[in-house]
């Protein structure tokens, strides 16, 4: 539901922009429209199924609404380089979003108890020195010590307080039931690159905040995409900001 909802948000949301590039690399797929507006998406490159994308036709100089169309694929690469175009559409500068570390604005206490899903490092020491615990659940439980195995999120994040959502749970469809088991949460969270800044599809989901990218060097983005770069390589190129779901 929640990506048919957000395709026809962007659908109806988007400017008459086609496609100028794509980039599909091992940790990003990057899509670059006309107008220069360049939307990144996380690209689960071991999930993807022989023989890639179904349709061979070449995806530069396509209207963004046939990418944006397949953003609820059963193919998670079609998916993925649909999100990254919803975010080439959506994710660029507007009055409502503030910049920044989320946690500045989520503001998190000494009494809070927060579920990471998805291993955020750079948030996670000052998370450890405000709240009263943090918990974090991982596919991969070698990233680093002390996190737990993705399956136990829908254990313990009802009895969180905060939830960190990674956005990559849109694309490898996890999204709805996380969210689900995070309802009782005071505050919840959507946060990392492939994030959609659209609060009017999330709030419906009980979303609180959304925390993505605004791409400010579309070409040193795409370049680093090619070479496989991620997040930490995006560095100046990027503005971090904040979407408050009203």
């Amino acid at each position: 539901m929640i990506l048919k909802n957000l395709k026809k948000y962007a659908l109806s949301n988007r400017q008459e922009a086609s496609i100028a590039d794509v980039r599909i690399g091992l940790s990003y797929t990057a899509v670059c429209l006309n107008n220069g507006s360049v939307g990144v998406a996380m690209t689960f490159h071991k999930d993807i199924p022989h023989g890639c994308l179904p349709d061979k036709t070449p995806m530069i100089g396509k209207k963004a609404g046939e990418l944006i169309e397949k953003a609820d694929s059963q193919n998670i690469l079609e998916r993925t380089v649909a999100i990254a175009t919803i975010n080439a559409t959506l994710n660029r500068n507007r009055p409502d979003l503030k910049t920044g570390d989320v946690l500045e604005i989520l503001n998190p206490g000494k009494d809070d108890i927060v579920g990471m899903v998805g291993f955020f490092g750079p948030l996670v020491p000052k998370l450890k020195s405000q709240v009263k615990k943090l918990y974090i659940f991982e596919k991969s439980t070698s990233k680093s010590e002390g996190l737990l195995s993705e399956e136990k999120a829908f254990d313990i994040l009802p009895e969180c307080t905060i939830a960190l959502i990674t956005s990559t749970s849109l694309i490898n469809l996890s999204f709805e039931k996380i969210v689900e088991t995070a309802r009782n949460c005071r505050k919840v969270v959507l946060v990392g690159s492939s994030t959609p800044l659209a609060p009017d599809v999330f709030k419906a989901f009980g979303v609180d905040i959304l925390s993505g990218i605004i791409v400010t060097d579309h070409a040193q983005v795409l370049r680093i995409v090619s070479e496989s770069g991620g997040m930490k390589s995006f560095g100046r190129f990027v503005n971090k900001v904040n979407s408050i779901c009203e």
